[in-house]
């Protein structure tokens, strides 16, 4: 009973690591692992000084106390300026992703489908111009004959 199982059991999970999106979703994995190192790289060595000589790089030491007293560990803090921060620096990958990764690749897919589209609009005009062409030699013959090959057909 449990030789029929295993085979059936081994037989789907092969099925389901082949499966495309599977496979799609583990090469996703991996290059968007390498490519957060691009972006990380690109956020500290380029967009983090430019914020840092407007500002300060650092917000984390930016808060708020709740209570009257606020000295040391005591009091209740509200760190607004980690916050802040961190949405500052999704908004900045954020940014860096869309404008330096995300448009160009969509203005070179459009360029190759509107090259696909062009190149498919040449075939169907050669086509239809040989189509032509084939009609009106067909038309000529039967001139040629008298008119008897119309009723041929």
């Amino acid at each position: 009973m449990s030789e029929n199982k295993d085979p059936s059991v081994w037989q789907g999970f092969k099925a389901f690591l082949m499966r495309g999106n599977v496979v799609d979703l583990a090469v996703a994995v991996v290059i968007g692992a390498a490519f957060t190192n691009i972006v990380n790289a690109v956020v500290k060595g380029i967009i983090n000084p430019l914020v840092g000589a407007i500002g300060t790089k650092n917000l984390d030491h930016y808060s708020s106390c709740l209570s009257s007293a606020c000295e040391g560990e005591q009091g209740i803090r509200i760190l607004w300026g980690s916050v802040l921060g961190a949405a500052l620096s999704f908004v900045i990958t954020a940014a860096v992703v869309y404008f330096l990764m995300v448009l160009p690749m969509a203005k070179y897919l459009a360029r190759v489908e509107a090259r696909r589209r062009a190149k498919e609009g040449t075939r169907e005009i050669i086509e239809v111009t040989e189509l032509e062409v084939l009609k009106e030699i067909r038309d000529e013959l039967v001139a040629q004959r008298g008119g008897s090959g119309h009723d041929a057909r």
